[in-house]
């Protein structure tokens, strides 16, 4: 394998599960610490801030700076604000995407105060019914659909649990819309990451274990893919694939 010097890392089922780091990718992240390579996180988790995410890295042994974190969550404010700035926006999710949204000075509403132009949907780990309620109903009057990422399910330290697309899915389905996602396998975290260090792309390398985001991501960027055999999606699924990462490896 060539050696690259950017190396982004994808965080649930790659780095972490749930609570849990996972031990062959610390180890392989103080290695690149050591010969002072540069890596990134590139994450479609939206719940948290980069400082909410830089504690979680910190707990299992990873102190990185939250500059080098990248969230569906940033990248949605930032679309939002290139295509809505004006809009009334009605959101479901916590932390992270809240948090980037009043960063670009956008205007969140309840369906009870407004009606909302737009609906972006974060995970959201108290969600309800009505929010839902709310978010179909929205929809069904002119509202676009925006999700920070479409992620089915995650691992957990307990198994695969409910992702952010698997609830998008839903209230498009009831309200009969398009969503549009933002997080991966979008390549905008990686363009960002291009852009502000100066990186070629054959210089950077995407790993995760998630084939439909993490390696599609990388793909459609034009880098080099590793898929690692540690979350969601299993090596011998990945390797029927017409498109394949450039490499395939059990763990880090």
């Amino acid at each position: 394998m060539k050696k690259y010097k950017a190396y982004c890392f994808d965080l649930d089922g790659t780095v972490y599960r749930g609570k849990k780091g996972i031990d062959s990718a610390i180890r392989f992240i103080h290695q690149l610490e050591e010969e002072q390579l540069d890596y990134f996180f590139v994450t479609n988790n939206s719940s948290k801030t980069p400082e909410q995410l830089q504690k979680v890295l910190a707990d299992i042994g990873i102190d990185t700076p939250a500059n080098r974190i990248y969230s569906s969550a940033l990248a949605t404010a930032k679309y939002v604000v290139q295509h809505f700035k004006e809009a009334k926006i009605f959101m479901i999710g916590s932390d992270g995407i809240r948090t980037a949204l009043e960063a670009e000075g956008l205007d969140l509403v309840d369906t009870d105060e407004a009606r909302p132009d737009v609906v972006v949907m974060g995970i959201d780990r108290t969600i309800d019914y009505m929010k839902l309620v709310k978010a179909s109903l929205a929809l069904q009057t002119g509202a676009k659909l925006i999700g920070t990422n479409e992620d089915i399910r995650f691992p957990s330290e307990l198994g695969f649990i409910p992702g952010n697309g698997s609830f998008v899915n839903l209230v498009a389905n009831v309200a009969q819309v398009e969503p549009v996602f933002v997080g991966k396998p979008s390549p905008v975290m990686l363009e960002v990451i291009q852009q502000e260090y100066g990186f070629e792309k054959e210089e950077m390398v995407m790993i995760g274990d998630n084939y439909d985001t993490d390696i599609l991501c990388g793909i459609r960027f034009g880098c080099d893919t590793i898929h690692v055999n540690t979350g969601v999606v299993k090596t011998e699924i990945v390797l029927q694939k017409d498109q394949k990462p450039t490499y395939c490896i059990e763990e880090l």
